[in-house]
């Protein structure tokens, strides 16, 4: 079993900030509370300076029956009473290494980048699997994560894993290998105009025949755009392919 040091790395250490500014973080706060509020997504934010949790939003879909503040206060705890013991080992390698490769990166492009795995958690209605994205919310002048933001979604993958490291604005990613423990180099997915347009048009709702008639094109042609669309992107429906696109940065 994991323990809560276990997920704090030595290769972030926060040094130096000035804890006054602590008491001017509520605006920082009511924004994430407005972000849940308007998503079925969990957010909350992990402050590596003190080592815990330091808001986390009311949406339901985290909190195992907790309230936010119990989360909030439990920190990493929640993790090492909600997580699968086999999946803890995960957490915490993949923690390590994603900081190994966030500091890989040039201070400049640190705020653009961010981590997606696959987790289960058990809580009062079984066990589920979820998406956990890390990105960096708020970094300290030599480039350390301070304070990072983190959503939480129902997966769409059916195991656990999936780790993903990204840089916005580039197709290519990196995959993380549990068992070579190491950062694979893939080549990303580039959307087509008319890709894109065809999942923005679906996520608004509109039917195959509604879309043909926006994008002045047939029917089939659309069916067609479609078809080619959910083979690039290995999935079975618009549902997948918009929640894959949104999690690789394509749209």
């Amino acid at each position: 079993m994991a323990k809560v040091e276990d997920f704090f790395s030595s290769l972030n250490v926060v040094q130096g900030v000035d804890e006054s500014i602590y008491q001017h973080l509520d605006n920082l706060k009511y924004a994430v509370d407005a972000m849940s509020n308007a998503t079925y997504q969990s957010i909350y934010i992990i402050d590596y300076l003190k080592r815990e949790f330091l808001h986390v939003a009311q949406n339901p879909l985290f909190l195992c029956g907790h309230t936010a503040e119990q989360v909030r206060q439990m920190g990493y705890r929640f993790y090492i009473e909600h997580v699968p013991v086999e999946e803890q080992e995960m957490l915490t390698e993949l923690n390590e290494a994603g900081f190994r490769k966030f500091n890989e990166m040039p201070i400049e492009q640190k705020r653009g980048c961010y981590m997606s795995y696959d987790f289960h958690i058990i809580g009062d209605n079984g066990r589920y699997l979820v998406n956990h994205k890390i990105t960096p919310f708020v970094l300290t002048d030599d480039g350390r994560v301070w304070l990072a933001m983190c959503v939480v979604s129902l997966a769409n993958n059916s195991t656990a894993g999936n780790i993903e490291f990204h840089r916005k604005g580039e197709s290519r990613y990196w995959l993380y290998d549990l068992d070579m423990h190491c950062w694979i180099e893939k080549e990303g997915i580039v959307l087509r105009p008319h890709d894109k347009e065809v999942l923005m048009l679906s996520a608004q709702g509109y039917t195959v025949a509604q879309i043909a008639d926006k994008m002045c094109r047939s029917v089939d042609t659309i069916k067609t755009y479609k078809r080619i669309l959910f083979e690039r992107l290995q999935v079975s429906s618009i549902t997948e392919a918009l929640a894959v696109a949104t999690n690789q940065g394509l749209i």
